[in-house]
Parts: structure tokens; sequence; C-alpha cells
């Protein structure tokens, strides 16, 4: 059996695992996904405009962000949910475990390495989006666009430290599913409180509210309208919501590694 590890952190052996991971994920040819979000956006850009009328621009500019993140979102989960038991069952677990690496600097390395493949995918998608909202002359106004991008990235960490959060504890079926849970609800529980409150059963408000509370409030970090239209948040509520989607990441993380670290192997 190996011991729970210490949970300092040394930035170089984040890195090394970061890298590790990162280089592990390319050979997945998970950025085969690119190729088809490239056709799906091409071909969108064909049929929307023959049935969406004079909203063609707007439907198209929606269109493309909504599916940047939902492709993104996908990837991140499938991948995240199975690094640490494809570890486990390749046994690779038991010699990286043993050197100098504490199990939080595998945790968080895995976490970067993740984030930075999903990094890499979302700056080449939002490259292409462009690209072919240039070659249609479909108009977008650039800073509210590459705000919401950001905002995104930040959103892929938030969905990447809670697959790992469930990857450590869970199959990965199991896994998929719980953060596939959250990430839909954490999209839509603004909506669930206020359904709960056009009731008056108290205990579905305080479920309603306690779902709000527990899991992340993932439209805080969804600037998608406001890349639309063009409209940009107040500089006090960016400012705060990043700093939530940071503060939340990093609890996670806390979590992911506490419970990682009572695993026995």
């Amino acid at each position: 059996m190996i011991a729970s590890g210490k949970l300092g952190m040394n930035l170089g052996r984040i890195w090394t695992v970061a890298a590790n991971g990162f280089q592990e994920t390319i050979r997945d040819r998970i950025l085969y996904i690119i190729l088809f979000f490239a056709l799906l956006l091409g071909l969108a850009t064909r049929l929307l405009p023959e049935i969406s009328g004079g909203m063609s621009d707007k439907i198209l500019l929606d269109f493309g962000l909504a599916a940047l993140s939902l492709f993104s979102a996908i990837v991140a989960i499938f991948v995240a949910t199975g690094l640490i038991n494809k570890e486990i069952d390749k046994r690779t677990i038991l010699v990286m475990i043993p050197k100098p690496i504490t199990r939080a600097e595998f945790i968080v390395g895995k976490h970067f390495g993740v984030w930075a493949v999903l990094t890499v995918m979302a700056v080449a998608m939002s490259l292409i989006t462009l690209g072919f909202f240039a070659w249609s002359r479909v108009p977008y106004p650039l800073p509210t666009v590459a705000l919401s991008i950001v905002y995104l990235l930040l959103e892929l960490g938030v969905l990447v430290a809670t697959a790992l959060l469930f990857g450590v504890f869970t199959d990965n079926i199991l896994a998929m599913s719980l953060s596939l849970g959250v990430y839909l609800v954490g999209h839509f529980s603004s909506d669930l409180v206020r359904l709960g409150k056009l009731g008056e059963n108290g205990a579905i408000q305080t479920l309603t509210q306690g779902i709000y509370v527990i899991l992340p409030n993932l439209s805080r970090l969804n600037l998608r309208n406001e890349a639309v239209y063009g409209v940009l948040p107040s500089t006090g509520d960016l400012l705060g919501n990043a700093l939530y989607g940071v503060a939340y990441m990093i609890v996670l993380l806390a979590i992911a590694v506490l419970i990682f670290s009572r695993r026995q192997f």
C-alpha cells in the first residue's frame, strides 16, 4: 500500500506532471474534434442563412459560440473524468506517487495539463469560428467575443476540476454522468431558484437554494449573449465572476486532493 502523501507542492514537479498530461492527451488524438467542429460550423454557415431570414447574422454568431462552448465542455468532461482511473488501471500511478511527487502536485498537475489542451482547442476553434464569420461577412463585436472566450476558458478550468473531483472516487461512467449533471444544472441554477420561488413548497425552495449554493453557477461565466449583442458587463461584475470561478476551482481541487490523499492502491 502507498501511504498518503504530503500536501506540499513544488511548481517544477507540477509543471512536469502537467506537461506529461498534456502530451498524453494530445496523443489520444483529442484535437481531431477541431476538424469535426470546423465541418459542423461550415455546414451551419451554409444552411442557417437559408432558414433564419434577416436574423441570420445573430443566429450564426450565437450558434458558433454555443458550439464552441459545448464541444469544449464535452471534451473537458470526457478527458478529465478518466485521468485518475486511467493511471490506476495502467499502474503508472504506482511509479509516479512513490517519487518525490505529492498527491496534491499530481492532481494539480493533471488539472493544468488538461486545461492547457482545452485552451489550445478553444483558441483553435475560436480562430476557425472568426474565420468563418469573416468569410461569410458576419459582423461581430470582437471585444465582447474575445471576452466571452476568456471566460469560457475559466469555465473549462472549473469543469476540469469538477471532473477530476468525481474521477478520484468513482468509476468513469458515473464520474462523467455527475460532471455532465453539474454542467447542465450549473447553467440553469439561477432559473431553478426562481422556479422554486414560484411555488409555495418550502422543501422545494430549500432544495433549489441548496443546489444554487453548492453547485457552481456556471452561468456567471457564460458571456455568450453579451458577445452576440456586443454589451459589456460592468467591470465589477466581470471581476466578481472571475474571482468566483477561480475560487470555486481552488475549492474543487482542494477537495479532490483531500480525497485522493486518502486513497490506497
